[in-house]
């Protein structure tokens, strides 16, 4: 995550724009992903298995009593601040319980995000009929050892959590290759 961290940062300093998170680029990367793996873009209806040509992406939001995933629609045709911006206003809505009833149902995929309580890595529970969500863990500053030696880097953890009735655990560690690159060329995010 050091060039999706640096990007980041640059972004966030540029006045007038809107804050990008780590959350942010998570759903650009996976939004972009799934358009490229439409396997994983699935879910499980009766027998048969339905294949979505949009990324509506559902974000797992923490409140006092329970866990609210609102969709975030069309995510892979906005570009990287309308996701920020309107991210943040779901889950601010979310938060205070004003959110519309379409606006909690239609996921084609979830992310959940357990970064911000310093957790390293989970399993997600996907949320049916979806196929699948990503579990994603904070950005920590580890030892790493790469071409020029030791040094310390930026890692995060992510772990998909595929239906196998809709997917094999092949389509989804591809897709999950794509969302890795995405986040390691994170100008890729911005075209």
């Amino acid at each position: 995550m050091d060039r999706g961290w640096e990007l980041r940062e640059q972004l966030n300093a540029l006045e007038g724009q809107p804050k990008i998170s780590v959350n942010d680029l998570v759903i650009r990367a996976c939004a972009l992903a799934l358009m490229t793996h439409p396997g994983v873009n699935a879910s499980l209806q009766g027998d048969a298995i339905r294949v979505f040509h949009r990324a509506h992406i559902g974000i797992a939001v923490a409140l006092e009593d329970g866990l609210i995933t609102p969709v975030l629609r069309d995510c892979h045709a906005k570009p990287l601040a309308r996701i920020a911006v309107e991210s943040r206003d779901l889950a601010e809505r979310a938060r205070n319980r004003k959110l519309r009833v379409q606006e909690l149902s239609g996921a084609t995929f979830s992310i959940s995000n357990l970064g911000m309580f310093d957790v390293t890595e989970f399993s997600a529970i996907i949320n049916p009929p979806e196929g699948a969500i990503l579990a994603v863990g904070s950005v920590r500053r580890v030892p790493v050892v790469d071409d020029t030696g030791l040094g310390v880097g930026r890692r995060m953890a992510l772990t998909i959590s595929c239906d196998h009735r809709v997917m094999d655990g092949a389509m989804g560690a591809r897709f999950l290759q794509d969302v890795k690159r995405l986040l390691e060329e994170p100008l890729r995010l911005l075209v």
